[in-house]
């Protein structure tokens, strides 16, 4: 498969994928033109941000203030949700502490956070 070798070139793929977008619809045949190129065109646009933008695994505390934020919670809030000190929540949420096992396992369990994220995996 060809490659995105420039940033002009990548530039260019994004531009001409948000041309195609709107006539690629669900009511369009997989094997349109548009489609195909559409995905070719997606998966070279993939390929090249994996090497010069990739997203890194997001830290137990960048996760912990996401679900603080949806779930509506301040860490007093957190800290009675899993039964431990603010003090230590602030400490987790400031990256000086990592979680024991059983706070790992009340997260996961309570706050809907993934155990590969809770664990660093």
């Amino acid at each position: 498969m060809a490659q995105i070798k420039s940033e002009q070139a990548y530039r260019a793929a994004l531009k001409r994928i948000d041309e195609l977008l709107p006539l690629t619809g669900d009511d369009v045949a997989r094997d349109d033109p548009n489609v195909l190129e559409l995905d070719m065109l997606s998966d070279m646009v993939e390929e090249y941000e994996e090497v010069h933008y990739p997203i890194g695994k997001p830290s137990i505390a960048d996760v912990m203030k996401l679900r603080m934020y949806e779930m509506g919670l301040n860490q007093q809030g957190v800290a009675a949700l899993l039964g431990i000190s603010p003090s230590r929540i602030s400490e987790l949420l400031h990256g000086k502490a990592e979680p024991t096992l059983t706070i790992a396992r009340s997260m996961v369990q309570k706050l809907n956070i993934a155990p590969e994220v809770v664990l660093g995996i």
